[in-house]
């Protein structure tokens, strides 16, 4: 449509300037529209032991409501189904089929066991789902804080190892070799559940969403006129004002593990959650591990597996995969000292 001007004589007469200043009017206005529209959201409920938060930008209130609550129940169904601690869940009714004979699972469950064997061998081992006795033996150290005896860490060790699980993804089902087999999933179930929740709110219309589920992070695409996430990383005995590095992510997983939290201390000794399951014993070595990865469920798996691997082992690993990238951190001395791998992202 031509723009126009009213003249004297009551006939319309176009004027360039006049045309120039509409037009950036109307782009000024829609431009101005458009921000006002767009709006970040939070949404935060208890899970899986933690707080989870969810973030989005989005132009609808109602509409990212129902997304986080749909994400939330998803986590939540997630949750009943791989936890070990409630003897009803479809992770430990696994545990209790006969051995031997394939037990028909869930999809969500056959494909976190698929990832979990695919990291277990990217890992050399370091990551073994199977080592749910072992990581019954600790618990019971924690509390009674008591060093487990060898004769109960070789009974356990003895359950241990990827290669007595088969896997049927044509049929959907598991079958576990050996009896009193124990799976858990601790080390992966976190960030299978935070994909699983951003997926949800990717396909309800938010694009530009964040999962944060403690040390575990999905991330989706960048929030409007942003670079990325600014997500913040610590160091191994808390003291963020020592090491805190900002990294801007998007579209990426991103996971944190270590013993800052989740720890025994038995005879001047410091024994991390995390066990080996070549050794059968709590890591001692105070590594802490953050992993980059292209989605949350490889991340949280692979942090857990560099700190087992730890430095030299754990950063070939990572320099091997194009698409990791790792900073370790771990007490030196009076201090801390950082190793970051080769493609690690500067702050």
């Amino acid at each position: 449509m031509t723009q126009a001007t009213v003249s004297h004589s009551g006939r319309l007469r176009p004027t360039f300037s006049t045309f120039f200043l509409a037009l950036l009017w109307v782009l000024l206005a829609r431009n101005s529209t458009l921000a006002a529209e767009v709006h970040r959201f939070d949404f935060a409920e208890p899970h899986m032991g933690t707080v989870w938060s969810f973030t989005c930008y989005g132009t609808d209130i109602e509409a990212a409501k129902a997304a986080a609550r749909l994400a939330f129940d998803q986590v939540d169904r997630l949750e009943r189904a791989m936890t070990d601690y409630n003897p009803e869940s479809e992770l430990i009714q696994l545990g209790k089929a006969t051995a031997g004979i394939p037990h028909p699972v869930s999809k969500d469950l056959l494909h976190i066991l698929q990832a979990s064997g695919r990291i277990h061998r990217q890992s050399h081992g370091a990551f073994d789902v199977t080592a749910g006795p072992l990581i019954q033996v600790w618990r019971r150290a924690r509390r009674q804080k008591e060093l487990p005896s060898s004769e109960r860490v070789a009974e356990a060790i003895a359950l241990v190892g990827w290669p007595k699980v088969r896997l049927d993804r044509r049929r959907s089902t598991v079958t576990l070799s050996t009896p009193a087999m124990r799976l858990d999933l601790g080390g992966i179930a976190k960030g299978y559940a935070a994909d699983a929740a951003l997926k949800i709110l990717r396909d309800r219309g938010f694009p530009s969403s964040l999962v944060a589920a403690s040390g575990d992070v999905a991330i989706g695409d960048a929030p409007p006129g942003k670079a990325g996430w600014p997500i913040r990383i610590g160091d191994p005995v808390g003291r963020t004002n020592v090491l805190g590095l900002t990294l801007f992510l998007k579209n990426a997983g991103v996971s944190t593990s270590g013993d800052a939290e989740q720890f025994v201390e038995i005879q001047g000794v410091r024994y991390s959650h995390i066990v080996d399951p070549s050794t059968g014993s709590g890591l001692t070595n105070r590594l802490q591990a953050t992993v980059i990865a292209e989605c949350a469920t490889r991340s949280d798996a692979l942090a857990t597996a560099v700190c087992i691997l730890g430095v030299e082992k754990g950063t070939r690993m990572v320099d091997a995969d194009r698409r990791l990238s790792a900073l370790m951190v771990f007490p030196s001395g009076e201090g801390i000292r950082s190793v970051q791998t080769r493609r690690f992202p500067r702050p």
